[in-house]
């Protein structure tokens, strides 16, 4: 399929349009912002945004994928161009000091209150989807093909984009060409980073259960101690990475859990553990996780555990990697939207997505061939502070800049909401025929 550049004075044209745009995005961001909503319950925020697409003409489906929204505007033979944007929050009680910050309490799956929080900016992202919906519809006599617009939930757990695509999202609307998303990142406002290839990493958090024989601390030799077996796992863990991985692969192993027992003189009858896995190589990173099973297994045999192990995946996802020919044309995009002066290289992310689902068909378990996918970067950091945090690269100032999660994170600057909506609408705009 032939792509063409489609509209002469591109930034112009766009940056009118997103000063158009820009006030009842700016209105939805502080709304989705103050009353964040956790995995798979997204309500009012897919409410929100549904009616937002309505109302600029696209035909909506809610309820994909449980609280999904899909959003399509078909505008004569071209491309189908995905556009997706995220929009659950995370466990976390705010701290930015903003006059809409979120005051919001929600139950977990497991009936625990906690304090909500958009700490990833992923409120910021729906928005921007909105904004670029907008653009697009008041271009539509520049381009031809359809725009498919996905507002997923649960990226935070890694559950949204498989859930959206076993629900029949590409069978039920449309299948893509290409897909296109973004995530906030401190770096400059206004500017926008791309990485070919490799961009953020497979993870996995694998929950452990050993077992024991509990008893009295004073009569150890009549208990088996969980302990002390899940203490050997910790320690014979390390050796994964130093001794199994080749040395030039990328790959983090952490035991960010491990808890057993009530009191100091009772030995448990189980520990339990939870083990988080990082790499960018899918192949690698399976035998990664079997590993951790081989050495757990072995430990609880070696300490005459009276019971098997358990393992439960609690979360999982694969290698973000981005088509290179796609980002390259992406980057050409922006460059002329943005100013080549306004692009960096983004550099490599250990943090994970499951944005990979929607381009990897064996994945994402859907059908036919891989769908190439680019996902890049915008800036979130003031001029005055960017300019007054140490280092020379990006890589090295983010070093010492709040990251996505931090309870003091607060990517909502104005100059980052209008580049993510003229970054998502003139990377559509890259791959839509023209008129």
């Amino acid at each position: 399929m032939t792509y063409a550049r489609p509209i002469p004075a591109l930034k112009e044209t766009i940056d009118r349009q997103v000063e158009h745009a820009y006030d009842d995005v700016y209105c939805l961001y502080r709304q989705l912002h103050q009353y964040p909503e956790l995995p798979f319950q997204e309500h009012r925020t897919s409410a929100r945004l549904a009616d937002k697409f309505e109302a600029l003409g696209y035909t909506v489906t809610r309820g994909v994928g449980r609280t999904g929204v899909v959003a399509l505007l078909r505008n004569g033979e071209g491309p189908t161009v995905m556009l997706r944007g995220d929009m659950d929050a995370l466990p976390i009680e705010e701290q930015t000091g903003l006059g809409f910050a979120s005051r919001e309490v929600a139950e977990t799956p497991d009936g625990k209150q906690v304090p909500v929080m958009h700490a990833c900016g992923h409120d910021l992202h729906s928005s921007c989807l909105v904004g670029a919906a907008a653009v697009l519809t008041s271009l539509r006599e520049h381009w031809r093909g359809t725009v498919m617009l996905v507002c997923q939930p649960a990226e935070e757990i890694f559950g949204g984009a498989r859930a959206m695509l076993d629900d029949g999202l590409y069978e039920r609307f449309a299948r893509p060409d290409i897909v296109l998303g973004q995530h906030n990142m401190p770096a400059l406002a206004g500017t926008v980073g791309h990485i070919a290839g490799q961009a953020m990493a497979a993870a996995t958090t694998l929950g452990v259960t050993i077992h024991g024989a509990g008893g009295h601390g004073s009569m150890p030799a009549q208990t088996v101690d969980p302990v002390v077996i899940a203490a050997h796992v910790v320690t014979r863990l390390q050796a994964i990475v130093s001794r199994e991985v080749p040395p030039d692969q990328a790959v983090v192993v952490t035991v960010g859990k491990l808890h057993a027992g009530t009191q100091g003189n009772i030995i448990p009858h189980s520990a339990e553990m939870e083990i988080n896995v990082r790499s960018f190589d899918d192949e690698l990173h399976g035998q990664v996780v079997e590993a951790i099973r081989r050495i757990v297994r072995a430990e609880c045999e070696a300490g005459c555990s009276p019971k098997a192990p358990e393992f439960h995946v609690l979360s999982e996802t694969i290698t973000l990697a981005n088509d290179a020919s796609s980002v390259a044309r992406i980057r050409q995009g922006h460059a002329e939207a943005f100013g080549e002066e306004n692009l960096f290289d983004m550099p490599r992310l250990n943090a994970s997505e499951d944005f990979a689902y929607f381009g990897n068909a064996q994945a994402g378990g859907f059908t036919g061939e891989d769908i190439p996918y680019v996902y890049w970067f915008i800036g979130t950091i003031d001029e005055a502070r960017w300019h007054d945090t140490p280092g020379k690269s990006v890589a090295d100032k983010m070093a010492h800049l709040e990251m996505p999660h931090s309870p003091y994170y607060a990517p909502g600057q104005i100059a980052t909401l209008k580049a993510g909506m003229k970054a998502m609408a003139s990377g559509a705009l890259t791959f839509l025929r023209s008129a």
